[in-house]
């Protein structure tokens, strides 16, 4: 089969033939029918980001396929069904604390390089191995939609924060990096889940006004100055009312004083997670924390189940796959996704490979 290979940091994607996977128990084989090509995945392919992967290697985190063939042990899906290929793969020998990798992009322990070596190769080839548990059925799926059905892999990561955050219908919720890749999804994750408002703050004015203009009244913007004080002001001004809870999806490159000024807004009793990119330390103030009760947690990725539960909330029609604008390239064209995927991550634009 064809794939795009990462044989160095640094170095660009390589095309070329590689072995076909070999099925053994646990596992399924798919057809990769289009595949994500994430924003920062330049940064990775680099070496900028760090990330652990064990060369040379086929990337690609996450895709939208059809069942090639599966192994003894599953009993549900079958050959030719529609799948989406969770790329968080986590280690079955030890449920309370798994070891986890995304497939093809990184792993975050050493138990996860064992892990990755096995489950090595990514989305960016015609064909992957996943583990049966990853094999998520999509039910009957237009061909002409699969593209759209990879928003899917946006969509979970907020929704995976969300779901930490306890979001109820009816509540008001900030989320930090509004105008992000994942941040923007986010927004459209949490009033699809109904929130009442979404405090939505951001640099960008233009991405500020297209979040108010797709989703109206339910979205309240606010256009940031880089001052702590006056931003964390300007946020509690904007929401209708307290602010339930804090969703952070900033980016590495913003700094942890954003972080805090976000997550200083949130009513007594309200909760934040934290699942962005920002490094270092995050103070936040202990009697402040303490005396209002607030829940802070960190959130990586999402639990297994979320994925069901929303491809549930997509099939009932809460939460609409036509928002995002996608460009697809071949996969002999895998470096030009790469360029072109960093140079329009921005809000509902999702860049593809199709193999």
């Amino acid at each position: 089969m064809k794939a795009a290979l990462l044989k160095e940091f640094g170095s660009p994607l390589a095309v070329e033939e590689v072995p076909d996977p070999v099925l053994g128990t646990g596992e399924v084989v798919v057809d990769v029918v289009a595949a994500r090509m994430l924003p920062y995945a330049g940064e990775v392919f680099s070496g900028e980001r760090g990330y652990l992967l064990d060369l040379p290697v086929v990337p690609g985190s996450g895709a939208i396929g059809r069942v090639r063939a599966v192994g003894p042990d599953a009993t549900q899906l079958a050959v030719g069904d529609w799948v989406f290929c969770d790329p968080t793969v986590r280690s079955r020998d030890d449920s309370p604390a798994p070891d986890v990798i995304l497939q093809g992009l990184t792993a975050l322990s050493d138990g996860g390089l064992r892990l990755q070596r096995h489950f090595r190769n990514g989305a960016l080839a015609e064909q992957m191995m996943i583990p049966t548990e990853n094999a998520i059925p999509l039910g009957a799926v237009d061909p002409a939609d699969a593209a759209k059905w990879c928003s899917l892999g946006v969509l979970l990561v907020p929704y995976g924060g969300l779901l930490a955050a306890n979001l109820q219908a009816g509540e008001t919720i900030l989320v930090s990096g509004a105008t992000g890749h994942f941040g923007s999804a986010a927004v459209a994750v949490a009033l699809a889940m109904g929130a009442a408002c979404v405090v939505a703050p951001g640099r960008n004015e233009a991405a500020l006004k297209e979040l108010t203009n797709r989703f109206g009244s339910r979205v309240r913007a606010v256009q940031l100055t880089g001052d702590e004080e006056t931003d964390r002001e300007r946020m509690r001004q904007a929401a209708p009312g307290p602010i339930d809870c804090v969703l952070d999806l900033l980016s590495p490159a913003a700094g942890t004083a954003a972080v805090r000024a976000a997550a200083m807004t949130v009513r007594d009793g309200g909760r934040i997670v934290l699942m962005g990119g920002v490094g270092g330390d995050l103070p936040l103030n202990y009697s402040w924390v303490m005396r209002h009760n607030i829940t802070v947690r960190g959130q990586f990725m999402y639990p297994r189940e979320a994925n069901g539960r929303l491809i549930q909330l997509i099939r009932s029609g809460l939460l609409g796959l036509d928002a995002f604008d996608i460009t697809e390239f071949a996969l002999a064209d895998a470096n030009e996704a790469v360029a072109h995927a960093a140079a329009n991550g921005g809000p509902f634009r999702l860049t593809l490979v199709r193999p």
